[in-house]
């Protein structure tokens, strides 16, 4: 119940205890000790009368305190678990009825309603902006209480210099003198603000917080005292720091706008103000601030310096560029009101040129009627899009559309029948199944489609993921400092601000992602677009689709029956050799030793195709793996898709029913030939009879001269027609050995 403290003496048995007598409406005066420091004669107070339960189930009880009696309580707001303000008793307004329920007093029974908004709609982020479209949906007029405009009755002001237009094309300043910054916010305010999960700290804070609330626009106040010259607004320079509010100080980076004057900067615009200029206890004039700032100017800087306010929450997502001098008239007024003082007049410094502008946007009654699914009356659609505020002409089955100032996600068709789809509402929509005319199309038969290649993997123990385009630039330019990277202007984090030139910087960071949840053996794949700059390519980017697997740890899962080997570089390759063997250039594909500078130099080679370069294999460098801190010797291969994209036609060959011939034979080439190429001579050499090559042994050591090794092949000779006679396999034999020689210098070992 609301009543007032009619008698207040002390308590004769206790020095913080009063003994007070209060009015609550009923037939008699309430005896009442209260401890409260504010307790005093004549205040209109909270009471919990006998029977009340308070919350934590505390129940309100006749009693003596140090042997008065005490037939109720006057309550704090942190009792009645409103908000923690354990300062004192509730001081209600003198105006407050005696007798009245607190709770319908404060209208403690209204409901409070959350809304989850999409980051596109910014101009539902205030009251004013719900009641706008909630009268849209439900066709009802909004009635918004009329802000008249605060007359001048000081000449001061204060000069505003916009020195980076682009990030701020409005900014209004204005000189309000001898304020009471030791008022309290009164009850109305506080509530409204506790209400919207704001806490109340002096009034001149909770006034721009309620016009952010009311209105959507973002204010900060100054204290004119500590403003030096002329309010600049400039981009950060080199190395400037500013102390913020809460204490902590942030190292200003160049892309950062500020409010600075001639000394350095006072606040992070639109983000944060500064501790130096703010208001506080001793403050007599301030400086109200109500900007515009482009949302591209203000979208990742909070999150630059771990910040998140509500002002950068909405000037990230486009704030209404017309509703600064509103703002400003009313935080005027509700200061005049609650802390007095005087106003000069408000100072605008504009750039028309860079403020944002509405273009026209087309909606086509086809296009409608294509995606909705249903018709919707002319009439009806121009009026919805009227409701909405947009400025609308129909003419030749087509709308033309100029959206308001505060809608900043309407600049497509597409936007438009969003809009008209949502207000004629979804339900009114009939769920007809859609209707199309389809037309086979067949698959090219030299198509080697991607999910074979997955497959494939799949088949051979590999897990497929999905690792992110955003990488970390430092790992990346650790693989790959070569190679010049895309940075993201806004990224989501500093770890993800550069598009990956390769595959390998995810499935590298998954494999200690795996590693550290204690997963050792980690076989996985991925197919996905890296990003190169070129500046031939469109828009300055070559998009490239590429296959990329990594393997560490051992070769096989741990069984009882399985020796414990870790994987090498063989083991990928052989994985690699039987994806490629999916493809139609399979026998023009190439294993060429190469160094690169993320694999390590006697363990990498190129995967080239007709002479040109399509990939690369290779175990990472040691010193990579050690940065990394990666457990084993990770193998990884990345591979242009392209280049395997066909796949060999299937053609039916006849079996021979004539008896095979093998031949095994060792021949001396220098260590630093390829076995790969030895093997492609072979077969090229030894015609259509020679049916099988296979690589079997490769030996290094005694009986053989320093810098050389024995490679032992073994042939297969087979004819589909006949049984081959003895001199015929020789000649295989021979035109293979004449080959080797002369390409290799290749001797035939006894």
């Amino acid at each position: 119940m609301i009543g007032e403290v009619v008698e207040c003496a002390q308590h004769p048995d206790a020095d913080k205890l009063r003994v007070t007598k209060v009015n609550v409406g009923g037939d008699r005066l309430l005896d009442i000790v209260c401890g409260a420091p504010n307790c005093r004669l004549g205040l209109k107070v909270a009471c919990a009368t006998e029977g009340a339960v308070l919350p934590g189930d505390f129940k309100i009880k006749k009693t003596k305190l140090r042997g008065q009696p005490s037939e109720g309580m006057l309550c704090s707001f942190s009792e009645l678990g409103i908000k923690e303000d354990h300062s004192g008793i509730i001081e209600l307004p003198a105006d407050a009825p005696i007798g009245t329920d607190f709770r319908e007093y404060l209208n403690l029974n209204d409901v409070a309603i959350e809304i989850s908004l999409t980051p596109n709609r910014a101009d539902c982020l205030s009251i004013a902006g719900i009641a706008r479209e909630v009268g849209v949906i439900n066709r009802a007029e909004v009635k918004a209480p009329a802000i008249e405009a605060v007359p001048a009755t000081i000449a001061d002001k204060v000069a505003v210099e916009l020195q980076a237009p682009e990030a701020c094309p409005r900014y209004l300043a204005r000189v309000v003198k001898n304020v009471n910054v030791k008022a309290t916010s009164p009850l109305w305010l506080q509530e409204k603000l506790r209400r919207c999960g704001i806490r109340s700290i002096d009034p001149i804070v909770d006034i721009t917080n309620l016009s952010l609330l009311e209105l959507g626009q973002p204010m900060h106040a100054f204290d004119a005292a500590k403003i030096d010259g002329a309010i600049q607004v400039r981009m950060a320079k080199a190395d400037e720091e500013l102390v913020l509010l809460d204490g902590t100080t942030a190292k200003l980076q160049p892309n950062t706008l500020v409010i600075a004057d001639s000394k350095g900067a006072l606040a992070m615009a639109g983000i944060f103000g500064g501790k130096a200029s703010g208001v506080n206890e001793e403050t007599k004039d301030v400086v109200l601030e109500a900007a515009f700032f482009a949302p591209l100017a203000i979208t990742g800087r909070a999150r630059q310096y771990g910040l998140h306010t509500d002002a950068s929450h909405r000037f990230e997502r486009g704030v209404d560029p017309e509703l600064t001098r509103q703002a400003m008239e009313r935080a005027t007024a509700l200061l005049l009101e609650i802390c007095g003082g005087e106003a000069g007049e408000i100072v605008e410094a504009v750039a028309k040129e860079h403020l944002p502008t509405r273009q026209t946007v087309s909606l086509r009654r086809s296009k409608l009627d294509a995606v909705i699914g249903h018709h919707i009356e002319d009439e009806i659609v121009t009026d919805i899009l009227t409701r909405l505020g947009l400025k609308v002409t129909f003419e030749n089955d087509t709308w033309t559309a100029v959206a308001p100032s505060w809608r900043f996600d309407i600049e497509i068709e597409e936007d438009l029948i969003e809009e008209v789809a949502r207000i004629y509402g979804y339900n009114n929509i009939p769920n007809n199944s859609p209707l199309a005319h389809l037309k086979m199309k067949g698959t090219p038969e030299k198509l080697l489609e991607a999910i074979r290649v997955r497959t494939a993997l799949v088949d051979s123990d590999y897990q497929e993921v999905i690792t992110y385009s955003f990488v970390d630039p430092k790992i990346q330019q650790l693989l790959h400092p070569d190679q010049e990277a895309l940075i993201l202007p806004n990224p989501i984090s500093s770890e993800m601000s550069a598009m990956r030139v390769s595959l390998l910087t995810g499935l590298l960071e998954t494999i200690v992602y795996n590693q550290n949840r204690q997963q050792n053996r980690v076989r996985i794949f991925e197919g996905g677009l890296r990003f190169i700059p070129d500046a031939n390519a469109e828009l300055g980017v070559r998009q490239e689709a590429v296959f990329a697997a990594a393997i560490v740890g051992d070769k096989r899962a741990t069984h009882w029956e399985n020796k414990a080997e870790s994987v090498d570089f063989f083991d990928l390759k052989g994985d690699l050799e039987r994806v490629l063997s999916l493809t139609a250039a399979r026998q023009d594909l190439q294993f060429v030793a190469k160094s690169f500078l993320a694999l390590h130099p006697g363990q990498s080679a190129a995967i080239i195709l007709d002479g040109k370069e399509i990939g690369f294999i290779g175990t990472v460098h040691p010193s990579i793996v050690q940065k990394l801190g990666i457990k084993g010797k990770p193998v990884v291969f990345e591979l242009l898709a392209s280049a395997i994209s066909e796949r060999p036609v299937p053609v039916a060959k006849e079996i021979s029913k004539f008896p095979a011939n093998n031949r095994d034979i060792a021949v001396v080439v220098d260590e630093t030939v390829a076995a790969g190429e030895v093997l492609e001579t072979c077969r090229k050499a030894g015609g259509e009879k020679l049916v099988g090559v296979n690589l079997f042994d490769v030996y290094q050591g005694t009986n053989l001269a320093e810098g050389k090794k024995s490679l032992a092949i073994s042939l297969t000779i087979q004819d589909t027609e006949k049984t081959l006679e003895e001199d015929e396999i020789n000649a295989v034999m021979q035109a293979v050995l004449a080959a080797l020689a002369k390409r290799f210098n290749a001797v035939l070992r006894d």
